[in-house]
């Protein structure tokens, strides 16, 4: 049998908790850093703007490193990637809490993107090979229920740890868990993997690290510079050029380092579309409501925390419900639902005030977090499921790059919106204050804060409303042969997909 398609007669479930356990600690070491962004701000001296590179330099790393992560899981076992993973994972969080300045935090981060740029892809496509297309949805709900308690845990910790111990405490708790699970990784792993034949074209790789790399760089400096900046619409113009030639390259190429040819796939291509569309609106959620309720309403980061855990247990509620609903009713009417609640929810964001109660924030965020959850897995698997298994690297490894690059520039265009509103509604207050507007400074910075984050999340609604269209022309899929026109290489195809047996 031809190892692209090979499978055991059932999952094996210890690589897979050994997975999602490094997974999830993974995820929940994003969660714990956003509601902390504030206080890291006030210690290191820095701006929204730039505090902001934390998130978007995180995905500017794993723009770049996703792409390879295909011929990764071609090249090399689960259990050589994940000791790789959790290694870079370990050393960026243990960096990270060393820092005093934000340079080496954001090397600490960098490092940390590193690894889970291997983790997650390598996750996704483990779960596509263990279960048959009808059981995919049960079982990714179920992976969604794992990784979606972490953003249930992780604000309200976060919140408990920055307002007794100061922010870096997150990553010293981190820290010895991470260990413990790269040892267990080490004693329990011993999946085989055949000797493949395949070779990673450099200029590729270059280009790629140019290409996603000077667009994430581009938009994400955007905040702190302005477009009208040289650096970003140069390297947003190098990185654009950079992906067309990396494209037209994987096209020419018999064994491409990521192929594009699975947009080939018309629900594959949807898919991608989607969510790349919903990530932008979703990091106004992920990124201002921490700012709104700290900054502007005073409340504090264990209460800020709290605000958020609602939402993040109605979406692990919801995770394992919404992939047997997939594997019943199919994708469209789960992502239509689902979109229309968050374009509504979003809207709703947009009108924030100085006294917009506690209660109210909460029952928002969380019917947000619910309609959010409808979406994201079932549309993912819908436009997975499309794929022949020889192409589940490529389209793991795409679609998670999509989401680094799609949340990076949703990121940068939120924030500078933001800050852009802001300092124009500024002026407008003070004039409306007149002669006493001097002595009103700080109210003149909180009512312009505030005009600038429901600009934002207005724009964001609008965002949403594309992904809801696109929503309607969603189709149930199941695998197809290959329309992607490729050379016969003999043993070269072997290894396409990791073969999880045990020694």
């Amino acid at each position: 049998m031809n190892s692209t398609t090979q499978k055991t007669s059932g999952p094996n479930y210890g690589i897979l908790a050994v997975l999602m356990v490094g997974a999830f600690i993974a995820f929940l070491n994003n969660t714990l850093l956003n509601i902390a962004l504030p206080s890291i701000m006030i210690d290191l001296k820095i701006e929204t703007a730039t505090v902001q590179w934390l998130t978007t330099g995180f995905m500017l790393v794993n723009g770049i490193m996703i792409p390879t992560t295909a011929f990764l899981i071609q090249k090399y076992s689960v259990r050589k990637l994940f000791i790789a993973a959790m290694t870079l994972f370990t050393i960026g969080t243990i960096v990270a809490g060393m820092s005093h300045v934000f340079p080496l935090l954001l090397a600490g981060r960098m490092l940390q993107a590193s690894g889970t740029a291997i983790m997650m892809p390598l996750l996704m496509n483990v779960m596509l090979v263990s279960f048959p297309v009808e059981k995919r949805g049960a079982a990714m709900g179920v992976f969604g229920l794992i990784l979606m308690a972490a953003p249930a845990i992780g604000p309200t910790l976060s919140g408990w740890i920055v307002e007794r111990y100061e922010w870096r405490m997150l990553f010293h708790f981190v820290t010895p868990i991470a260990a413990l699970i790269l040892l267990l990784g080490i004693v329990l792993l011993k999946d085989k993997k055949e000797k493949v034949n395949i070779r990673l074209d450099i200029l590729s790789l270059l280009l790629s690290s140019v290409g996603f790399g000077g667009i994430l760089y581009g938009f994400s400096s955007a905040g702190n510079k302005g477009w009208d900046s040289p650096l970003v619409y140069g390297t947003i113009i190098i990185g654009a050029v950079s992906l067309v030639t990396f494209i037209m390259r994987q096209r020419k190429q018999e064994r491409p380092m990521l192929n594009f040819g699975i947009f080939k796939y018309p629900m594959f291509a949807l898919s991608s579309s989607i969510t790349m569309v919903l990530n932008m609106a979703m990091f106004s959620g992920m990124l201002l409501l921490p700012i709104y309720v700290q900054t502007i309403r005073g409340i504090s980061p264990m209460d800020a925390g709290l605000l958020m855990l609602p939402g993040a247990l109605v979406m692990a509620f919801m995770s394992p419900i919404t992939g047997r609903l997939f594997d019943k009713f199919g994708g469209r009417i789960l992502a239509v639902t689902g979109l229309a609640i968050t374009v509504v929810t979003t809207y709703l964001f947009g009108k924030l005030s100085l006294d917009s109660t506690y209660t109210y924030l909460v029952i928002l965020n969380s019917v947000r977090m619910f309609g959010i959850s409808m979406v994201m897995m079932p549309v993912s698997t819908n436009g997975l499921n499309q794929l022949p298994a020889k192409f589940y690297p490529h389209g793991t490894a795409m679609n998670n790059t999509l989401n680094q690059v799609s949340g990076a520039i949703g990121t940068a265009l939120l924030v500078t919106l933001m800050s852009n509103r802001s300092e124009s509604a500024a002026t407008d207050i003070a004039k409306s204050y007149g002669a006493s507007g001097v002595d009103m400074k700080q109210q003149i910075m909180l009512e312009s804060m505030l005009e600038g984050i429901n600009f934002a999340f207005y724009i964001a609604s609008i965002i949403a409303v594309v992904a809801l269209v696109l929503a309607f022309f969603i189709k149930r899929s199941t695998p197809q042969d290959s329309p992607i026109e490729t050379k016969p290489s003999g043993d070269n195809d072997k290894g396409v997909v990791p073969t999880l047996v045990e020694n």
